[in-house]
């Protein structure tokens, strides 16, 4: 009838893999795509300036005050007193000797000047104010 058969079925044990691994690469694929984009977790609206990026050290710790004078510290909210007690315990261990400070432009000076003075109070003498690149329109052309 239709094969040869011997009349003993052999079962086959072998599982294809192939449909795994293929749902695997996409998965993998997938957080390669996404991982960078969720870097910003806190939408700031950072002032623009014609100042050219400095270079990353590794060891920085990114204060943002928020729009409505709210502050995290690496995306954790704290209030302006525990931001210097927590900085300064990284300080004596010697986790970090760089704050990067990310303030929306509709935050009042005052705030980041206070702000500014607590990290200074924690004894981290290297900070960094992070801005938005300048966005330069192209000149007008004149009508003759």
């Amino acid at each position: 009838m239709g094969g040869s058969s011997n009349g003993c079925r052999r079962l086959l044990s072998e599982i294809n893999v192939t449909p795994l691994v293929d749902v695997m690469l996409v998965l993998l694929i997938i957080f390669m795509v996404t991982a960078p984009m969720m870097t910003k977790g806190i939408a700031v609206n950072l002032p623009e300036t014609t100042a050219k990026a400095l270079p990353q050290k590794k060891k920085h710790i990114e204060v943002i005050v928020s729009e409505k004078g709210n502050i995290f510290m690496d995306g954790i909210p704290v209030d302006e007193k525990s931001l210097v007690t927590k900085l300064s315990q990284l300080k004596d261990k010697g986790a970090v000797s760089q704050v990067l400070l990310r303030a929306d432009k509709k935050v009042s000076y005052g705030k980041v000047a206070r702000v500014m003075a607590g990290i200074r109070q924690a004894g981290i003498t290297n900070l960094g104010l992070v801005t938005a690149p300048e966005t330069v329109a192209p000149p007008k052309k004149s009508r003759k």
